[in-house]
C-alpha cells in the first residue's frame, strides 16, 4: 500500500509538471474520496481518523486502489475523534469573536489505520475530489491547506515525509513518537498530544518510585513502539531497572508468536509487564493473556490503550490493576453529550457515519417510503454501546482545530507592511498558502474554553500533561478505569508526578499492597550487591561486608569502611567504637605479672636483707659479697622493669622499658660472669706457679661490670637517638575489632643488639660455670650458676617465636613473662642454696666446711 501511495505521488507530480510546460490538461491519478465527510467553507480543513482498524485488500494495478468503504472493523474511539473535529468547527462557526468574516469547513477520511491508505487519503485531500482539473487548477494551491492527523506516529511519518515537501502542515492530535519532534526531518509536523519522551519520563518514575526493577517490555512493531521502548531505555539507564525481557509484537498477529510471547510472560520472574503498542496490537496480544487465564502480573499502557474502555469488556479480572498513563481528558461543554446524543431520531446523512452504524449498532439504512430518505433500523441500543467508547483524545482534537482556526485569525489580523514575510508582506487567505498558515501555527499562543493556554514548542510539540489510571472492579462487578494521578511536565520536578497510592488497585491479586517485581531481592543491611556475571546489575548476590566495612541502608552497592579507631559490629550494620587492648593493670593478666613481678622485687629484698645480716659469714664472704650484693640489686631492678610494660604505652614508658630492661640484665650477667670467671681462675690459681688472682681482684671485677654496662648503655643510647621505641596502634583481636596499644621497636636492629648483646654474655657465663662445674670445693658456685644460665638461656630461646607469634597484648606478656622468668630463674638457681645455709642450717656455714673436699 504504501510502495502504491509513493507511486501515485510521483506520478501526481509529473503530471502536473508535464502540464505545466506544454499547456496540456492534466488528469490526477486520484479518485473521488470514498469514506470521507465534507462540509463547504471558506477555508476547508483536513482531517484523517483511522475508523476502521483494518484496511481493505489493495489491487494490483496503479490505477485502481481499495475505496475507503470497504475497510472493516469500526472504531468507535475514533468515530468520537471525527464528530469532535465537526462540533469543534461548528463551533467556531458560531463564534462572532473568531474568524466573524470566514467560515471553516472540513473535509475527514478514513485512514483504516495503515500507512497506504492513509497516504492515499491524504493525498487525496490536498488534491481535491475531481477526476479532471485544468491545467491552470493544476498549479492552484491545495484545497485543503492543513490535515488535522494523523492518529498513528508511523502512519504520520510517512504523511510528514511526503506533505512536508509541499510545505502542507499537520496538527497530529495522538502521534507521539519522539521523533516526530525532528524540526530538520519534520518541520510542518505539530501536535497537541504529548511527545512519547514525556510518557517514557513518566514510565520510568512509576517503576524507581515503586521499587519495580526487573521488568518486561513488549512493543509494537512499529515506529511508536520502537521509539517508546528506546526512550524508556534512555530513561532508566544508569538506574536499578532492568528489562527482564524484550518482545515484539507482529503487525500480521501471528497466533504462534502472540503466544511465544505469552509463555514468555508467563515463565519470567518479571511480575511487571509494560506493553508499549497501539490499541490493535495490544488487544491481539492481550486476548491470548485472557484466554490463559494469566492473572498475577501487574499491567503498564501506555496512552494508546491505557483507556482502551471496549477491553473491559472481555478482559475479566487478568487486566484488573493495571497501571497506565492517559491522554488528559478535560470536559469541554456539549462535548460530551454531542458525541453521545445519537438516536435513530438523530441519524447520519454521510455514507463514512452510515458505515459506522451499519457495522457498530448493526443497522440499516432504508429508503422511507414516505420522505424518501435513506433511515437507520438498528437492532443494537446505541447509547449503550457509544457510553462505553474511550472520551481521550477528544480534548487533543478539540485543541487542533482551534489552533488552526487561531492561525488563521492572525493571518486576517495581519496589517499591510508589517506582515512576517518578504518586504512586510501579509499572508494570502483566499487561498491559504500552507506554507504561510504553516509560519503562524508554529508561533500561535491562546486559551482554550476550558482555560488552558495553548502553544507550541520549538519542536512543534506541546507541554507534557497525562492522567494516571488504574483498571479497577467496580460496585457492578465490571471492570472501570479510575483517575489515580497525574502529571504535568509545568510544575516543578518535585511536583510534576502525583500518584494517590491508596486508591490504587494493583494487579497480580496484589490488592492494596505493592507488587514485587526485581530479579534478586535487595540486599539487607550488613551486605552489599555482587553482580551476577554474565548478567544485568539488577540480577546480583548478597555479600556480606568484610571486617572493619559495614552497609547500613537496604540495597547497597559497596560497602564503607569505617573510620580510624572504629571498627563494624557483628552485623557489619554500624561502626562502633573499638576496643582498646594493651597489658594494663587491670586485666587479669596484667594483675599476675605485676604480682609475680612485685613478689621477685620482695623476695629479692629479702635475700639481700638476709645476706647483708650474714655478711660477716663464711658462706657470704666466701661467695664475694660485693658482687652478690650487686647482683641482687640488678635482680632487684629486672623484676621492677617488668612493671614498665604493663600499662598504656606513652613515649616515656616505651623508652624506659627496653632500655632499663637491656641495662639491668647487662649488669645481673657482668656480675654472674664475673663471679664465674672469679671461681674458675681461684681454683686455677691454686696450681704451682699460678699467679693469676692478681689479675682479677676487686678492682678489675668491678671495671669488667662497669665496662659490659656502659657496652649495653651505648647500644640503648644510639638506638634511642635514632630510632626510639614509641607507641603504635594496629588493628588487632577478633578480625581486628580492637585497637591494640603496642609500643614499636622503633629499630629492629637496636632492638637485636640488646637482645643479643644479652644473649652473648649468658652464653660466655654458661660456657666459664659449665668447665668450673667439677671443681674440687664443698661449695662449688659454678654449679648453681649453669642452672641458673641453662635455665637463662632457655626462657630467651623460647622467647624469640613466642614474642614472634603472639598476638596484640600478648606480645607484651611473653616478654614480661621472659624477663620474670629468666629473673627467678638466677634468683632461685644462685640464692637459694646459699639461703638454705644461711637460714635453716647454720651449723654448715662455717669456714671448715667451706673448704672441705
Amino acid at each position: 500500500m504504501a510502495v502504491d501511495a509513493w507511486l501515485w505521488t510521483l506520478g501526481f507530480l509529473v503530471v502536473s509538471v508535464w502540464e505545466h510546460y506544454l499547456g496540456l490538461s492534466c488528469t490526477l491519478q486520484s479518485r473521488s474520496i470514498s469514506g470521507s465527510m465534507y462540509k463547504e467553507g471558506d477555508v476547508i480543513i483536513g482531517g484523517l481518523f483511522p475508523i476502521h482498524f483494518k484496511p481493505p485488500e489493495p489491487y494490483q494495478t496503479f490505477t485502481q486502489r481499495a475505496p475507503a468503504d470497504q475497510c472493516q472493523s469500526v472504531n468507535l474511539r475514533s468515530y468520537r475523534w471525527l464528530q469532535t473535529m465537526i462540533f469543534t468547527v461548528e463551533e467556531i462557526n458560531r463564534d462572532s469573536a473568531l474568524l466573524p468574516n470566514l467560515t471553516l469547513g472540513y473535509l475527514a477520511a478514513d485512514t483504516c489505520l495503515s500507512e497506504g491508505s492513509t497516504l492515499n487519503a491524504a493525498l487525496s485531500l490536498v488534491t481535491g475530489q475531481d477526476e479532471v482539473v485544468s491545467g491552470e487548477e493544476c498549479t492552484r494551491a491545495p484545497t485543503v491547506p492543513v490535515i488535522i492527523g494523523d492518529a498513528r506516529s508511523s502512519a504520520s511519518i510517512v504523511l510528514a515525509d511526503t506533505l512536508g515537501v509541499f510545505g502542507i502542515p499537520m496538527v497530529s492530535y495522538y502521534a507521539s513518537c519522539a521523533c516526530l519532534s525532528d524540526r530538520k526531518r519534520f518541520p510542518t509536523f505539530l501536535r497537541t498530544v504529548p511527545s512519547n519522551a514525556f510518557q517514557a519520563k513518566v514510565v520510568a518514575r512509576l517503576l524507581r518510585l515503586m521499587g519495580w526493577s526487573w521488568v518486561g517490555v513488549i512493543y509494537g512493531d512499529d515506529a511508536y513502539g520502537e521509539s517508546s521502548v528506546q526512550l524508556l531505555m534512555n530513561e532508566v539507564e544508569g538506574s536499578d531497572v532492568c528489562m527482564a525481557y524484550m518482545e515484539v509484537i507482529p503487525k500480521s498477529h501471528t497466533l504462534s508468536k502472540i503466544r511465544q510471547i505469552v509463555e514468555r510472560v508467563q515463565s519470567s520472574k518479571a511480575q511487571v509487564v509494560a506493553i508499549f503498542a497501539i490499541t490493535a496490537d495490544a488487544e491481539a496480544l492481550l486476548r491470548e493473556v485472557v484466554r490463559r487465564n494469566v492473572t498475577d502480573k501487574q499491567w503498564i499502557a501506555p496512552t494508546s490503550w491505557s483507556t482502551a474502555a471496549d477491553f473491559t469488556a472481555w478482559c475479566g479480572i487478568s487486566l484488573v490493576g493495571t497501571i497506565g498513563i492517559a491522554i488528559r481528558s478535560v470536559e469541554v461543554q456539549g462535548l460530551n453529550s454531542y458525541v453521545t446524543n445519537l438516536s435513530t431520531e438523530n441519524y447520519p446523512t454521510e455514507k463514512l457515519e452510515q458505515n459506522v452504524w451499519e457495522e457498530a449498532f448493526g443497522c440499516k439504512f432504508t429508503t422511507d417510503s414516505q420522505s424518501g430518505l435513506l433511515k437507520p433500523q438498528c437492532s443494537n441500543l446505541i447509547t449503550d454501546q457509544v457510553q462505553t467508547a474511550e472520551f481521550d483524545g477528544m480534548y487533543n482534537v478539540y485543541k487542533a482545530v482551534y489552533a488552526v482556526a487561531h492561525a488563521i485569525q492572525d493571518m486576517l489580523d495581519c496589517e499591510p507592511g508589517k506582515g512576517p514575510f518578504k518586504n512586510g508582506k501579509c499572508p494570502e487567505i483566499k487561498p491559504i498558502i500552507p506554507e504561510q498558515l504553516l509560519h503562524y501555527l508554529k508561533a500561535v499562543k491562546f486559551t482554550t474554553t476550558t482555560g488552558e493556554l495553548v502553544y507550541f514548542d520549538k519542536n512543534g510539540d506541546p507541554t507534557g500533561s497525562y492522567d494516571i489510571v488504574n483498571w479497577q472492579i467496580g460496585p457492578d462487578g465490571k471492570v472501570k478505569i479510575a483517575n489515580v494521578g497525574n502529571f504535568d511536565s509545568s510544575r516543578k520536578p518535585d511536583k510534576d508526578f502525583q500518584l494517590d497510592l491508596q486508591n490504587v488497585i494493583w494487579g497480580g491479586g496484589w490488592g492494596n499492597k505493592v507488587p514485587v517485581s526485581v530479579c534478586s531481592e535487595s540486599c539487607p543491611p550488613g551486605t552489599r550487591k555482587a553482580v551476577q556475571k554474565g548478567k544485568p546489575i539488577c540480577c546480583f548476590d548478597c555479600i556480606h561486608c568484610a571486617a572493619g566495612e559495614i552497609s547500613n541502608t537496604t540495597g547497597s552497592t559497596e560497602c564503607i569502611k569505617c573510620p580510624q579507631r572504629f571498627w563494624s559490629n557483628t552485623d557489619r550494620t554500624e561502626c562502633i567504637p573499638m576496643a582498646e587492648e594493651f597489658l594494663s593493670f587491670q586485666d587479669d593478666m596484667g594483675i599476675i605479672l605485676a604480682a609475680l613481678s612485685v613478689a621477685g622485687a620482695a623476695l629479692t629484698g629479702t635475700v639481700l636483707t638476709a645476706f647483708f645480716r650474714h655478711r660477716d659469714t663464711p658462706l657470704v664472704r666466701a661467695n664475694n659479697s660485693e658482687l652478690s650484693f650487686l647482683l641482687l640489686l640488678s635482680l632487684k631492678l629486672c623484676f621492677l622493669c617488668a612493671l614498665a610494660f604493663i600499662g598504656r604505652p606513652a613515649p616515656w614508658s616505651c623508652m624506659l622499658r627496653h632500655t632499663l630492661f637491656g641495662i639491668s640484665f647487662v649488669v645481673c650477667l657482668a656480675c654472674v660472669l664475673s663471679k664465674t670467671v672469679v671461681v674458675l681462675v681461684a681454683f686455677r690459681a691454686t696450681l704451682p706457679g699460678s699467679n693469676l688472682m692478681k689479675y682479677f681482684g676487686p678492682l678489675q671485677q668491678r671495671a669488667g661490670i662497669f665496662f659490659c654496662t656502659m657496652v649495653q648503655v651505648g647500644i640503648c643510647v644510639l638506638w634511642l637517638a635514632l630510632a626510639p621505641p614509641l607507641p603504635t596502634e594496629t588493628a588487632g583481636g577478633e578480625l581486628g575489632a580492637r585497637v591494640v596499644e603496642l609500643c614499636a621497636v622503633g629499630s629492629v636492629v637496636g632492638f637485636s643488639l640488646v637482645l643479643g648483646y644479652i644473649g652473648l654474655l649468658a652464653s660466655i657465663c654458661f660456657l666459664l660455670a659449665f668447665f668450673a662445674r667439677k671443681l674440687p670445693d664443698n661449695f662449688n658456685e659454678a654449679k648453681f650458676i649453669t642452672f641458673s644460665m641453662l635455665i637463662f638461656c632457655a626462657v630467651w630461646i623460647t622467647f624469640v617465636p613466642a614474642y614472634v607469634s603472639s598476638p596484640g597484648k600478648y606480645t607484651v606478656a611473653v616478654e614480661v613473662f621472659a624477663i620474670l622468668a629468666s629473673s627467678y630463674g638466677l634468683l632461685l638457681c644462685i640464692f637459694a642454696p646459699k639461703c638454705y645455709i644461711i637460714l635453716l642450717r647454720p651449723e654448715r656455714n662455717t669456714k671448715k666446711n667451706m673448704i672441705a673436699k
